[in-house]
């Protein structure tokens, strides 16, 4: 038996009766489940099995397949549910989750950074789009996509009051050094968004949400981290496009 502490990213019904869920884990990543009875499974079992639901599962396992056994509720995120805009965020994180974290991989940290933005987007003490912001750069920075933000590529100038951040591989130039004929995939920020970037990647994450920037510059961060994720995971989310349509 495996006892692991997880979140549900997905469930989805098979029968009458029962359904598989995709629980995100500390050990080993993404694990698909199935859940014999879900339908008829009531009290504290059945929420814990429920979309976003945290908890503590017990788990049976044949072959390569994993099967419920019990599963007892930590948190259930159940406030989420008050807002057709935060359900529909927290769906698009666990989408981008579901595709880039793959079975029996390391994943506390990324399980930290996921149930921290659900933290603060149910109680609503982060905007949505520094949550945003903060998980898909921290994100992409845990799965081996850091962006290169320490100096200009070009003259290592460290803090240019503007300057070009390149898509492609997360680097920065100073508008001295740039040159639209190295790519035309890139965003022209100023200092604040760059200093963003950086606690965003860089500082420890016990103060990673303790950062303020103005809401043009929040705007800019938060187009800049969208298009670096969708770029280097090579698709889009459809429940991105959905929350976008909210806004």
């Amino acid at each position: 038996m495996i006892i692991s502490e997880g979140i549900v990213l997905r469930e989805r019904n098979v029968g009458e009766q029962d359904k598989f869920i995709d629980i995100l884990t500390k050990e080993s990543g993404v694990l698909e489940v199935s859940v014999k009875g879900a339908r008829k499974i009531s009290g504290k079992s059945g929420s814990s099995t429920q979309l976003f639901a945290y908890s503590r599962f017990c788990l049976n396992q044949k072959g390569e397949r994993y099967f419920l056994n019990s599963a007892e509720p930590i948190h259930i995120f159940y406030d989420l549910r008050s807002s057709l805009t935060r359900i529909s965020l927290a769906s698009y994180f666990a989408d981008v989750l579901r595709d880039c974290i793959n079975p029996e991989s390391q994943s506390a940290d990324i399980l930290r950074l996921f149930l921290n933005c659900l933290h603060f987007l149910e109680k609503g003490s982060r905007s949505e789009a520094q949550l945003k912001a903060i998980f898909e750069l921290r994100l992409m920075s845990e799965i081996g996509y850091m962006p290169n933000i320490i100096m200009c590529q070009g003259c290592g100038v460290f803090e240019p009051e503007e300057l070009f951040f390149c898509i492609d591989d997360g680097s920065f130039y100073c508008a001295d050094c740039f040159s639209e004929a190295a790519g035309d995939n890139y965003y022209k920020i100023n200092l604040p968004v760059l200093n963003a970037v950086r606690h965003i990647v860089l500082t420890d994450f016990d103060r990673l949400f303790n950062f303020r920037v103005s809401d043009a510059s929040m705007s800019v961060l938060a187009e800049l981290s969208e298009a670096y994720l969708k770029y280097h995971l090579e698709r889009g989310f459809k429940t991105l496009d959905f929350y976008r349509s909210l806004l």
